[in-house]
C-alpha cells in the first residue's frame, strides 16, 4: 500500500511541478527545486496529503478556465530581458475593449478623432486610421508629420505615408511625395484605385493630382528657417559618410572617398526626427487597419525614404492576429520589419508588450545605439508597447473601457 501511494504521489507531484513552471522564463530552476522536494519527502504521509490537495486545486482551476474560456480573455505574461522598457499593466479579463485605437506618441488629438470616427460615427477602422493620421498632418505634430517640417538638404519637405486593411491585406503607400498635404489620404487612394502598393516622388504627386488633390507648397517660414540655420552650421548634422570633403565639418557637394570608418545609424544628434505617427484601429465589427504618416528625417539626403511607408516596418496588420506600428530610426528599423515581427510574435502567443520588446531586442543586437519603439494591439483589444534607446516613450489609447484617450508611458532602459 505504501509503494502504491508513493507511486501515485510521485506522478501527481510531477504534474504539480509542471503546472508551477508554466509561464516562467527561468522554469528549469523552479522545476529542479520542485523535483528535489518530491524525491526527499514523497513517502511522508503529510506530503501525500498536501500533494493531493494541490492536485485537486489544479483540476478545479482547469475546469474553471475551460468553462469560462468563451467569455474571459486570458493572457500569458512573459517578462523579457531587463534592458527592454515595458509598460506595466494589469488586464481585467471581462472588460469589453472594442472598438479600439492605439497610436505612437502622445498625439491625443489624432487619437480622439479616430475614436470619434469609430464610436460616434460607426465608421470603419480604415476611416479611423485615415482621419486620425490626417489630424496630425494638419496640426504638423511635433514638426515631424505633415507639411512645413523636416526639410531635406535642399530645404524641401516631402511626405511618406501608408495604410493597410486587415480583412483584405491590401495596402497603399506614398513616399517622397511633394506638394500634396494629405499623404495618408493619397495612400488610401493608391490602395483603392490601383493594383500597386507604393508610389514615390513626382509620380506620387501626379497620381494625387489625378485623384483630385490640391497642389500646395509644403515649405513654411519655420521649415525654411530650420534649413537656413543648418546651412550656416556647415550642414551639421548630416547623413553622409566616406565622402570628401569631410562631412562632419563641411557641406557638399560630396565625392566618394575610401571606405575607412565604421559608422552606425542612430548615433548622430538629430532633434525631433523620429516622431512618426503610427496607428492601429479595430472597429465595432472587429475589422482592423493600420497606417503611418511622416515628413521623414530632418536634413535627409533628397530621395531618401524611411520606414514609415514600408509595409511591415512602419505598420502592419493581420486580421487573424493583430497589428503594430513603429517609430524611431527609420533607416535601421526598415531593415528588420519590426511591425511584422511583432505581429508574428503575437501569433506565437506573446503579449503585445512582450512581442514589441522582442522585436526591438533583435534590432539592438545589431545596432545597440539605435532608438525605436513599437505599439501593438491584438484582435481582442489587448494592447501594449516597448521602446529602446529613448529615455521614455509615450503612446495613446482609446477603447470602450476608457472614458477618453489615455496616454501611457514606457521607460526605456539602455543595456548594461
Amino acid at each position: 500500500m505504501t509503494e502504491l501511494s508513493g507511486s501515485i504521489n510521485s506522478d501527481s507531484s510531477f504534474s504539480v511541478c509542471a503546472f508551477l513552471t508554466l509561464g516562467f522564463e527561468h522554469s528549469s530552476w523552479i522545476e529542479f527545486i520542485c523535483y528535489r522536494i518530491i524525491f526527499k519527502y514523497q513517502n511522508k504521509v503529510w506530503f501525500t496529503q498536501i500533494n493531493m490537495v494541490l492536485v485537486g486545486v489544479i483540476i478545479g482551476l482547469g475546469l474553471f478556465l475551460h468553462i469560462h474560456s468563451s467569455s474571459c480573455t486570458q493572457f500569458v505574461i512573459k517578462v523579457p530581458d531587463s534592458e527592454i522598457g515595458q509598460v506595466k499593466q494589469s488586464w481585467p479579463s471581462t472588460k469589453n475593449m472594442l472598438p479600439a485605437i492605439i497610436n505612437t506618441w502622445a498625439f491625443t488629438n489624432a487619437t480622439k478623432k479616430a475614436w470619434e470616427v469609430l464610436s460616434e460615427n460607426g465608421k470603419s477602422a480604415l476611416d479611423a486610421v485615415e482621419e486620425g493620421c490626417s489630424v496630425c498632418e494638419n496640426e504638423q505634430c511635433d514638426g515631424t508629420v505633415g507639411f512645413g517640417g523636416s526639410p531635406d538638404e535642399n530645404g524641401e519637405t516631402t511626405l511618406d505615408a501608408m495604410i493597410m486593411d486587415g480583412p483584405t491585406h491590401r495596402c497603399g503607400a506614398v513616399a517622397g511625395m511633394k506638394n500634396i498635404k494629405s499623404a495618408i489620404s493619397v495612400a488610401r487612394k493608391v490602395m483603392e484605385h490601383t493594383d500597386h502598393t507604393l508610389l514615390v516622388g513626382d509620380g506620387a504627386t501626379q497620381f494625387a493630382i489625378q485623384m483630385g488633390f490640391k497642389v500646395e507648397n509644403l515649405t513654411t517660414s519655420d521649415s525654411n528657417e530650420i534649413w537656413q540655420d543648418w546651412k550656416t552650421q556647415n550642414c551639421q548634422p548630416n547623413f553622409w559618410k566616406n565622402v570628401l570633403p569631410i562631412p562632419e565639418r563641411n557641406c557638399g557637394p560630396y565625392t566618394p572617398s575610401e571606405v575607412h570608418a565604421k559608422s552606425e545609424p542612430g548615433t548622430k544628434e538629430f532633434k525631433k526626427s523620429h516622431d512618426t505617427i503610427g496607428m492601429v484601429a479595430i472597429d465595432a465589427e472587429g475589422k482592423m487597419a493600420s497606417g503611418t504618416s511622416t515628413n521623414g528625417a530632418r536634413h535627409k539626403i533628397p530621395g531618401r525614404v524611411g520606414d514609415a511607408p514600408i509595409t511591415g516596418s512602419g505598420s502592419y496588420v493581420d486580421q487573424q492576429v493583430g497589428g503594430a506600428a513603429a517609430t524611431g530610426d527609420g533607416d535601421v528599423l526598415m531593415r528588420f520589419l519590426p511591425s511584422f515581427a511583432t505581429v508574428e510574435h503575437m501569433r506565437n502567443g506573446m503579449t503585445p508588450s512582450t512581442a514589441a520588446a522582442y522585436s526591438l531586442k533583435t534590432i539592438a543586437g545589431y545596432y545597440p545605439k539605435f532608438e525605436g519603439a513599437v505599439v501593438a494591439m491584438k484582435t481582442n483589444g489587448e494592447f501594449g508597447a516597448a521602446c529602446y534607446g529613448f529615455k521614455n516613450f509615450t503612446y495613446a489609447v482609446a477603447n470602450s473601457d476608457l472614458s477618453k484617450p489615455k496616454v501611457y508611458f514606457v521607460d526605456c532602459t539602455l543595456p548594461s
